[in-house]
């Protein structure tokens, strides 16, 4: 799970099955959050979960202050269908812009 969350703070984008983006879109939330506060605890509490630092600074360069008069509500989940092989449901995660 760290990795696709790496991944979705720096493609701010990704296309997953629903089980997996519901997972990924609360620890996104929790890590734009603590990119909001911006001191040095919450870059290491980060820091201690993300796996590629340029993700890090881009969340809390970019990501953070773009949402700072959000309350919550960073991502949605847009639903795109089934996939062919096992029908489980695809969804794409995404940033609010």
């Amino acid at each position: 799970m760290r990795n696709l969350v790496t991944s979705f703070i720096i493609a701010e984008r990704v296309e997953t099955t629903e089980a997996k983006a519901k997972e990924i879109n609360r620890l996104a939330e929790k890590l734009i959050s603590l990119a909001k506060k911006g001191d040095l605890h919450a870059r290491r509490q980060a820091l201690s979960y993300v796996m590629d630092e340029n993700a890090v600074t881009k969340l809390f360069e970019k990501i953070g202050p773009r949402f700072e008069a959000r309350v919550g509500g960073y991502t949605r989940i847009i639903k795109k269908g089934h996939r062919q092989g096992d029908g489980a449901p695809i969804v794409i995660l995404e940033l609010v812009k």
